[in-house]
């Protein structure tokens, strides 16, 4: 099955709109996948999803239906949910899945977000068909696609991606907010580095956090986010056809990242790969 990859949201942490951020963009993570046949699948809800919403329904011809996958519930990664413009119509069907943190519920965190007091409109005034899916499994399906999961090293529960068609057909892992190298203390396994390289093995797709330069991780280790080295060390590592950089910091404009990818580029050819290496830009599209 053939699919596109459409990159709505690119930014960490805080949305950075200007002239310094046209090009690699300033809204935070959203990427949208469709297959051929309409199947909508959103990789998490920062405030590129906005945008997504209008064009959604501008082309609208019927019902919307889309299926939202969060990563997890920081801020960056929702706040762009109570502006998504198919909430505000009948006959329109948004399912959201994600993860508790700690004993929080997903739909208790959404309903904090559109709390009266923070947000003027509250979550069971949406017109559209809304249903949260608690996500308690390391796979399951979304329409054509098979979902599995893997537990991220980032603080709170964060969750990594793995997209397939369940026919058959190239895959994609939607791999933010996630510090590879030392640092920080998380809830995973001894074995995590082996177990991640083998949920990612043979991927054709990889987007992945590469937030910080080498210099810049030693001042931010314990944060939850990678330098492009470890990216590209990762991707080469499973064999990953394409790496997308990704989360990018918001003190890097577009001068920044154009010399942040260069080095990735330069680094990963230097260890003899035949690893395609981009940073996501905002509009962006992959077809697989």
């Amino acid at each position: 099955m053939a699919y596109t990859v459409t990159f709505w949201g690119t930014r960490g942490s805080i949305p950075t709109p200007g002239a310094a951020t046209a090009r690699y963009g300033g809204n935070t993570p959203c990427v949208a996948v469709e297959g051929a046949g309409g199947e909508l699948v959103v990789l998490d809800a920062g405030t590129g999803i906005r945008a997504l919403g209008l064009e959604l329904v501008e082309k609208q011809n019927g019902a919307v239906k889309v299926e939202i996958l969060l990563s997890h519930a920081h801020w960056d990664h929702i706040q762009g949910l109570p502006h998504f413009k198919p909430f505000f119509a009948p006959g329109n069907t948004v399912r959201i899945w994600g993860t508790r943190q700690g004993t929080a519920s997903l739909e208790a965190i959404l309903r904090q977000q559109m709390d009266p007091a923070v947000f003027p409109v509250p979550l069971d005034a949406l017109s559209a068909s809304l249903t949260v899916q608690q996500v308690d499994m390391e796979e399951f399906s979304i329409g054509e696609f098979r979902v599995r999961t893997i537990k991220l090293r980032h603080p709170g529960t964060t969750l990594g991606f793995r997209l397939t068609p369940a026919k058959g057909g190239p895959s994609i892992a939607y791999v933010t907010d996630n510090e590879l190298g030392s640092g920080g203390r998380y809830e995973v396994s001894k074995n995590w580095r082996h177990d991640f390289v083998s949920f990612l093995k043979g991927v054709d797709l990889v987007i992945h956090d590469a937030m910080y330069t080498p210099a810049e991780l030693e001042q931010h280790r314990g944060w939850g986010h990678s330098t492009y080295e470890e990216a590209a060390t990762l991707a080469q590592d499973a064999g990953a056809k394409q790496l997308v950089l990704f989360h990018h910091e918001p003190e890097h404009g577009d001068k920044e990242m154009d010399g942040l990818l260069a080095a990735a580029r330069k680094f990963a050819k230097a260890r003899g790969s035949s690893l395609e290496v981009v940073a996501a830009e905002e509009g962006m599209k992959v077809t697989l």
